[in-house]
């Protein structure tokens, strides 16, 4: 037995191996300058960050004071509380509705026989997801504007009184769900559409064989086949949802004042509070933040899914 293992061939380096590894190269290099290099300034969390002579990146970070866990005593604010729930709810709602959504679109666009209409379809609802939300607020303010929106204007001619959107809170829960929706379900769409034409078709023969309806195939053999889609996407969503979309809630209410109440985040936050105090620690704390929360949201989601099905599971 010792012989065998002594004269055992030893692994090579081939050249196949090397251009395999020249393949990787660049995405690795990549993953390394973009997302691990800048996890060193994680440390700016913990220290009172400012400019330093000479006045270079380095220098400032080494020769700034420690000053602990001070810079999270935001999550002390009065309005904490109101920003922490309008990001929890407002992500929860969107997950569970973008899900379904995006879902029942893209079963209802693999039934499309005709290519052309499926394939504009398919074009109209991705569209708006390359949209910035610059330009879709002033979509939002083409319809809400109290001088010449299109709403407002309705009103006057009914002989009502304008409804001030920009400063009356009732209306944006819906309105910051629509323009969600309306930007982000093509996407989610797209890719379970793809995951439906990778469906083996011998499986709908057999389930029409033995006379199930269109709503049974797709309940017993579309759904099932999308399942591992459907959980990646939702364990990535759930690792986001301390996060928002700063571009959604920031431009489409125009930053204003009176709509804090629904449309305060995390991120709006801290970036209104950078703005008036340019206090880079505390910004770089609230980002610390949401990023542990979020790989604990992640690992924690992955190991339910990893229990009720472990094939369905990311890692």
């Amino acid at each position: 037995m010792a012989q065998a293992k002594a004269t055992k061939p030893r692994r090579r380096f081939s050249a196949k191996n090397f251009w395999l590894t020249t393949m990787v190269l660049p995405g690795a290099i990549w993953l390394l300058l973009i997302r691990y290099l800048p996890m060193l300034g994680v440390v700016i969390s913990f220290k009172d960050y400012k400019a330093q002579k000479p006045n270079t990146f380095w220098n400032n970070l080494i020769k700034s004071d420690w000053v602990g866990l001070k810079n999270f005593e935001f999550l002390r604010s009065p309005s904490t509380g109101t920003m922490i729930r309008n990001t929890l709810l407002y992500n929860a709602v969107w997950i569970v509705l973008v899900l379904v959504i995006a879902v029942t679109l893209a079963v209802m666009m693999s039934e499309l026989k005709n290519r052309f209409f499926a394939k504009a379809y398919q074009t109209m609802m991705f569209f708006p997801y390359f949209l910035s939300w610059v330009v879709a607020s002033y979509f939002v303010l083409a319809f809400l504007d109290p001088t010449s929106g299109m709403i407002p204007s309705i009103q006057k001619s009914l002989g009502l009184k304008p409804t001030q959107f920009y400063m009356t809170t009732t209306w944006w829960p819906l309105i910051l769900t629509i323009s969600n929706l309306w930007k982000n379900v093509g996407y989610s769409s797209v890719l379970y559409l793809a995951a439906i034409t990778g469906i083996d078709t011998t499986l709908y023969e057999a389930a029409a064989v033995d006379g199930a309806t269109k709503r049974q195939q797709v309940w017993h053999v579309t759904l099932p086949g999308i399942r591992p889609m459907i959980i990646i996407l939702l364990i990535m969503s759930v690792g986001k949802i301390f996060n928002a979309d700063f571009g959604l809630f920031y431009n489409v209410p125009q930053n204003s004042g009176p709509l804090y109440p629904v449309t305060q985040v995390i991120d709006t936050y801290v970036y209104n509070t950078y703005a008036n105090t340019h206090n880079m620690g505390m910004s770089s704390a609230a980002g610390l933040l949401q990023s542990v929360v979020g790989c604990i949201c992640i690992v924690a989601t992955n190991l339910i899914v990893k229990r009720i099905d472990s094939e369905s599971a990311l890692f």
